[in-house]
Parts: C-alpha cells; structure tokens; sequence
C-alpha cells in the first residue's frame, strides 16, 4: 500500500484530559457545538462502527467486516460523521467529532498516512471550509453520555442475533 501525504490539515484535534472527562457529566464543556461521537469495537462476529449525533438526535450503525481492525473501525465511524455533518447542510458554524481512540486521533496529526486516513483528512478539510470542525480525545468508560451510547449501540449490534443491515 502507498503512503499518501497530506500537509494541509484544516481542522483542529484536541487530546482533552481524564480529568476533564472523569469531571464532566454529559457533555464536556470544551464540545461546545453540534455535537458527534464516534466509536468502533469488535467482537467475535465481526467489527462494527457507530455514530451518534448528541445535538441533533441522529444514531446509526453499521459493519465494516469480519477481519477489519478496531483502530478501522474508529477512523471509518470518524469518516462517517464527516459523511453525515456533509449531507446534513446546516447552518451552525462549529462541528466536534468526539472518539475514545487515542491512537486514531493521533493518527490525524500525521503527515504520512494511508488511503482510508486520506479519504477522512479529505473530508474533515472539506467541511472545515465551511465549519470550525475539531476532533476531541474523550476517555472511554468515564459517563459521558454521547460515548457511552455510542459505544453500547455498537457492542449491542455486535452482541446480537440479527444481521447488520
């Protein structure tokens, strides 16, 4: 796989601290704005993303495969609020996008990526032409509220009989 480049980051990431999430209840008070929270796991079933839009009410998940990694399954939920925040077309000027990942997010403020980082650099620096967009380390399992459902969406689509749709 060819390394592909990227110099020209637009949006902002921001690694937040355990103690400001361990402190906060609901909401962090640094996400301030149209509020998205991001999550991958993966079970013996196979790797799942979810996506969670706190300020507008909007949740969905979906399946990336069997054999995808948890860290693609992060940067492909992240890629899919970029998605949504496209088609969604409103009016607010600020956008987060909140992830338990530590190491995804870290991965954006590479210079040298992959192609599935690429593709979500690109969209990130598309809607950061028309919103202030920032990426948010939250920590996982502290009790705030968007990654606690995010996560439990997409351990209970992984847990259950049903086929993904």
């Amino acid at each position: 796989m060819r390394p592909v480049y990227n110099f020209e980051r637009q949006y902002r990431v921001t690694m937040l601290t355990r103690e400001d999430g361990t402190k906060a209840t609901g909401t962090l008070r640094a996400v301030k704005r149209l509020a998205w929270y991001s999550d991958g796991s993966k079970m013996r079933k196979g790797t799942g993303a979810e996506v969670y839009g706190q300020s507008v009410g909007r949740r969905f998940s979906f399946s990336i495969g069997r054999y995808a990694t948890v860290f693609q399954a992060e940067i492909y939920a992240i890629l899919a609020c970029t998605h949504e925040v496209q088609s969604q077309n409103r009016t607010e000027r600020y956008d987060s996008i909140s992830s338990d990942s530590l190491a995804a997010l870290k991965a954006f403020k590479a210079v040298k990526t992959s192609p599935l980082f690429y593709q979500c650099q690109r969209a990130l620096n598309d809607i950061s032409t028309r919103q202030v967009v920032g990426l948010f380390w939250v920590p996982g399992h502290a009790g705030i509220r968007g990654n606690d459902i995010a996560r439990t969406a997409c351990e209970g689509w992984l847990y259950s009989e049903v086929p993904w749709t």
